[in-house]
């Protein structure tokens, strides 16, 4: 039995010892704005903006998966945007991925630059030789998105650390379930549960998770007074597929691992990333602090073309700007403008059968 087997008990069952008698075993979706306030003191809510008991729920999920506190988002970017906005002042040296989620950068240069703070990119190779002389903050995604690189989180941190700067990790490629950056030393992690957590793409959501009671303050703050908060459908949604999680991620790693050894052979195919795969440049380091290679691929074809054409012709494909679904589905990431080959594709492993799954994908490959 691992430490993951326990959390998804507990995510399934952490609301039981809270039911009464004829109490609903599925949680409530509770949408209310204001509360009945006779008197302000001792009321459990006060209003809407502030907290209610559906997020409540699905920040006690997401605080077993993360054993830390938590705070939600209607967004990945929402919870993004919060946690620079809580630690960054004007001045201040933010080192982000030249190779990360676009719109984390983005955002950097079209908000946080123009308010005076000085934006740093690099590529996430480079992050273990890195400088970080005079950052604040330190913000790094492993493995990348869509590159697929891998760093090594413990010692960015010491190295931060040793510079002064305050390390936030995104995790989204890989859960809490299969990467803790927290038990590696990060100061915060955020995460879009918009992608596997939920699962069934349908739902945007994030959140942010940290183990320093006055950073998450600082969070909790942005998002009461900014406004970003989740609606109690939203949290309801993630709520249920949290409760699948560590099943799906089991299958979705699992055929990803297999699918990434065999487009290996594929004539056609190039330049294969997945970090579980014994050759992968980021094999090692994945070993270490990641509990499998996880469910993304990246790999190349000839161009634009033909990776398009393939993406078209597998029928068990869905073709979207997202990941971590059910559904297998691809992209062509050059069209967004990330800096990778034409042919480029990322690929995220859903839950289909294997065999019927690499099929589909192998008649799409075998087409001229």
């Amino acid at each position: 039995m691992t430490a993951n087997h326990t959390i998804a008990a507990e995510i399934l069952h952490h609301r039981s010892k809270s039911l009464a008698k004829g109490d609903p075993v599925s949680l409530p979706i509770v949408p209310a704005a204001t509360f009945h306030l006779p008197e302000v003191a001792g009321a459990a809510h006060i209003y809407g903006r502030n907290g209610m008991s559906t997020w409540e729920a699905v920040e006690a999920q997401l605080a077993l998966l993360e054993q830390a506190e938590v705070v939600s988002f209607p967004s990945g970017m929402a919870a993004i945007s919060a946690a620079l906005m809580a630690v960054l002042k004007q001045g201040d040296r933010l080192i982000i991925p030249a190779d990360g989620y676009y719109v984390t950068r983005v955002f950097s240069a079209g908000f946080l630059a123009p308010f005076g703070v000085e934006v740093v990119e690099m590529a996430t190779r480079d992050y273990d030789t890195a400088d970080f002389s005079g950052a604040a903050v330190v913000y790094l995604e492993t493995p990348s998105n869509p590159g697929l690189d891998v760093v090594d989180i413990a010692a960015v941190v010491a190295r931060a650390r040793a510079a002064g700067a305050l390390v936030i990790a995104d995790n989204t490629t890989m859960t809490p379930l299969l990467q803790r950056p927290l038990d590696l030393g990060c100061d915060l992690v955020v995460a879009a549960d918009t992608k596997a957590p939920a699962g069934h793409s349908d739902v945007l959501f994030g959140h942010v998770a940290g183990r320093d009671p006055a950073l998450m303050a600082r969070v909790r703050d942005w998002r009461r007074l900014s406004g970003a908060v989740p609606g109690p459908f939203e949290a309801w949604q993630v709520h249920r597929g949290l409760e699948t999680l560590e099943l799906r991620l089991e299958r979705m790693c699992a055929s990803a691992a297999v699918i990434a050894q065999r487009l290996g052979e594929q004539a056609g195919v190039t330049a294969v990333r997945y970090p579980g795969l014994a050759g992968d440049a980021s094999y090692a380091v994945a070993q270490r602090q990641m509990g499998s290679g996880g469910f993304l691929i990246g790999f190349q074809m000839a161009s634009a073309a033909r990776a398009e054409r393939f993406l078209t012709d597998c029928r068990y494909l869905v073709q979207s700007t997202s990941f971590g679904g059910t559904h297998s589905s691809g992209e062509r990431r050059a069209r967004w403008g990330d800096q990778v080959a034409e042919g480029f594709i990322r690929l995220s492993v859903g839950i289909e059968p294997l065999e019927v799954l690499w099929s589909a994908m192998a008649e799409a490959l075998g087409e001229s």
